[in-house]
C-alpha cells in the first residue's frame, strides 16, 4: 500500500530543531509533515549533557542564543512541560591564571548582551565553592544560563507539534528525496508499506546525518560525527545548585535534585553508522577529571553510561539557512555538541525563513556558502601555477 500526501513543508529529522521548526511552522498556519527515523528526541537532541547556556558561546551565536533564552523561559506553555528546566546558573571554571584572563576577556566582548557574568577568584571562589578542588583557581558565573532534561525536553517539542496539528511520522526512514524543480519528492518505508511526501519546501534537520541529505543536492560540507561519553553517579547528598563546565574544554558536570550527578567530556567510539558508546578509557579520563575537580566524587559509583552521534563541522559553527543551489531546501545541523540551548530558536528561524525568506535573527554567519568559499580558494591554491 502506497500512502500519499501532499504538505506546505516537509521535515527531515525529528530532534529538537526539526521539532521545534513543526511546532512554529504550525502555528504559523502552514501544513507541516515530520519524518523522524526513530523516535523524536531520541538521538543527540535527547542523550546531551542537558546544558542551556549562552556564556562560552562564540559572538555570532549569542543572538540566537538569546532568542531561545526567551523561549526557555516559557518552555511550560510553549510545550506541556518545564523539562526539569532551571536557571540555575552556569559556571565556567578556570584552572590556571590564563583561563582567569580568558573568561575575564569574554566577559568584557559579551557586555552588550547582558549575560551578567560574574567573575570568582580568592577568597570569593573558596566562599561560593566550597566544593572545589584545588586545581581551580577561579571562574565565570552566569546565573540566568541553567539545565534541563533532554530526555523530557526534545520528544516533547514533537508532541507538541503534533497537538498543533503536524503529522508526525517516527520509524521512518526517509530513502529517496528528489526535487522536480517545484515539489520535493520524499519516499520512505518497504514495498508494502510506502508513504511519498510531497512538498515546495524541505527542512534538512537530520542531525549527524544530514550531509548526506546536502550532498544529494551538491552542497556535502565537511562534517564529521563526535561521540560524547556520558556517565550519571548513584544518587548523592545534594551540594551543587550550579551547572559546571571548564575554560579550554574538558568535563562538564550537573547536579539534578534526585542527587544523581550528570558528567560528560572527552570522546566516547562509534559501535557503527548509528551507534556510539563511552568506553573504559574515555570514563577512566573522565573520571580523573572530575575528581580533581569535585574531590566529593572520589568513591562515587556510575551507574550508567552512554553516548551518541553529533555532527562537527571544521569552525565548530552550524549550517543554518537556505541552500545555495536549490530552491525551497533549507538546512539546520552541524551544532557540534552545543545545540540543545539554540535549538528552539533555530525552528523558529527556519520556520521564519520559509514564510517571510528572511529571519529576525542574524544568521549570515552560519551559511553553508562558506564552504563553497572555502572550497574555491582551496581549488586555486592546489592550481598550478603558469
Amino acid at each position: 500500500m502506497t500512502r500519499r500526501i501532499d504538505t506546505d513543508v516537509a521535515i527531515v529529522g525529528g530532534g529538537i530543531v526539526g521539532s521545534s521548526a513543526a511546532l512554529a511552522l504550525r502555528r504559523m498556519g502552514l501544513r507541516v509533515v515530520l519524518l523522524e527515523r526513530d523516535l523524536c528526541g531520541s538521538r543527540s537532541s535527547g542523550v546531551n549533557y542537558g546544558g542551556v547556556r549562552r556564556q562560552g558561546r562564540p559572538m555570532n551565536q549569542l543572538p540566537l542564543a538569546q532568542r531561545a533564552h526567551g523561549i526557555w523561559g516559557s518552555l511550560a506553555e510553549r510545550i506541556g512541560t518545564d523539562g526539569e528546566y532551571l536557571r540555575s546558573g552556569h559556571f565556567k571554571i578556570a584552572r590556571s591564571e590564563t583561563d582567569l584572563a580568558a573568561l575575564e576577556r569574554y566577559r568584557d566582548m559579551a557586555r552588550d548582551f547582558d549575560l551578567g557574568i560574574d567573575i570568582l577568584s580568592g577568597a570569593r571562589l573558596r566562599e561560593r565553592c566550597p566544593w572545589l578542588g584545588g586545581k581551580a583557581v577561579g571562574g565565570s558565573l552566569c546565573m540566568e544560563d541553567g539545565q534541563a532534561n533532554p530526555r523530557l525536553v526534545s520528544p516533547a517539542f514533537a508532541q507538541a507539534a503534533r497537538r498543533a496539528g503536524a503529522e508526525i511520522h517516527e520509524r521512518t526512514r526517509v530513502d529517496e528525496i528528489a526535487h522536480d524543480g517545484t515539489l520535493f519528492h520524499l519516499r520512505a518505508g518497504h514495498a508494502i508499506d510506502v508513504l511519498e511526501v510531497q512538498a515546495p519546501v524541505l527542512l534538512n534537520c537530520a542531525g549527524a546525518w544530514a550531509n548526506a541529505i546536502a550532498g544529494q543536492f551538491g552542497e556535502a560540507v565537511p562534517m564529521r560525527s563526535g561521540h560524547p561519553a556520558m556517565a550519571v553517579t548513584e544518587p548523592m547528598p545534594f551540594f551543587m545548585d550550579w551547572s559546571l563546565g571548564v575554560e579550554g574544554g574538558g568535563v562538564y558536570c550537573r547536579q539534578v535534585a534526585r542527587g544523581n550527578l550528570v558528567l560528560g567530556g572527552g570522546p566516547g567510539r562509534a559501535i557503527d553508522a548509528d551507534r556510539a558508546r563511552s568506553d573504559r578509557a574515555s570514563l577512566a579520563a573522565l573520571a580523573t577529571q572530575a575528581i580533581e575537580l569535585l574531590p566529593v566524587l572520589r568513591h562515587a559509583h556510575f551507574i550508567r553510561t552512554w553516548s551518541g552521534t553529533e555532527g562537527y563541522l571544521p569552525d565548530r559553527q552550524p549550517v543554518i539557512g537556505p541552500s545555495r543551489t536549490t530552491p525551497g531546501l533549507f538546512h539546520g545541523f552541524g551544532f557540534a555538541g552545543a545545540g540543545f540551548q539554540v535549538g528552539p530558536a533555530v525552528g523558529e528561524v527556519l520556520a521564519e525563513l520559509v514564510r517571510d525568506g528572511r529571519s529576525s535573527t542574524p544568521i549570515e554567519a552560519f551559511s553553508i556558502q562558506r564552504f563553497v568559499a572555502t572550497e574555491v580558494a582551496e581549488t586555486a591554491a592546489a592550481a598550478p601555477a603558469h
